[in-house]
C-alpha cells in the first residue's frame, strides 16, 4: 500500500470564474467564465490556472489549458468537441479523455469532495470498497468518465491503494 497524504485537509467544493486571454475561443470562455471550473480537488490531482491558456499541439487539437495534473500533467478542454481532457506530461503528444464536458467534470469532482473522507485510520480494509463507491459516482454522472488509464479511473485506483487516506478526519 502506497503512504497516504498526510493530514489532507477537507475539500470544499467552490466554482470560480476565469478569464481567458482573447486567443482562446469564444464558446470555451464564456463557459469558463459563465460555470467556471472547480477550485480544487483533493491533493495536487488538480490545481486551476489563474488564466486558461490556449494551446496548438496535441496532434490536430486545439486545447484550452485550464489546469495542472500531478506533478506534470495538464486538464484542458478540447476546443472542437468540448471534452475535458488530460494531457499526462510535457512531452506527451496525446491527450486522454476525461469528461464528456466541463459541467460533467464540474459534477464529478463535487461529487468526489463530498464522498471526502473516503476512509479513517483502521480502515484500510475499506479502500477497494471505497474507489468503487467512487466509480459509481463518477460514472452515474458521466458514463463516459471511466475510461482505462484516464483520471478519473487512475484517481479511483489511487484511492483503493489507501493514497487518499484522512487519518486526521
Amino acid at each position: 500500500m502506497h503512504q497516504p497524504l498526510p493530514h489532507l485537509p477537507k475539500p470544499e467544493f467552490v466554482l470560480i470564474a476565469i478569464e481567458a486571454l482573447p486567443e482562446v475561443p469564444a464558446q470555451i470562455a464564456a463557459g469558463l467564465r459563465e460555470t467556471g471550473v472547480p477550485s480544487g480537488l483533493i491533493g495536487y490531482e488538480y490545481r486551476p490556472l489563474s488564466q486558461p491558456v490556449y494551446f496548438e499541439g496535441i496532434g490536430e487539437r486545439e486545447l484550452v489549458v485550464i489546469a495542472t495534473s500531478g506533478l506534470f500533467g495538464r486538464i484542458a478542454v478540447d476546443v472542437a468537441s468540448g471534452h475535458v481532457v488530460q494531457i499526462p506530461s510535457v512531452e506527451s503528444t496525446t491527450a486522454g479523455h476525461v469528461n464528456r464536458d466541463l459541467d460533467s467534470f464540474n459534477r464529478c469532482v463535487a461529487a468526489v469532495i463530498a464522498r471526502f473522507p473516503f476512509y479513517a485510520e483502521g480502515d484500510e480494509e475499506r479502500c477497494g470498497e471505497v474507489a468503487e463507491e467512487l466509480r459509481e459516482l463518477v460514472s452515474g454522472i458521466d458514463g463516459t468518465a471511466l475510461v482505462e488509464n484516464g483520471f478519473w479511473e487512475t484517481f479511483c485506483d489511487d484511492v483503493a491503494m489507501g493514497d487518499y487516506a484522512d487519518w486526521d478526519a
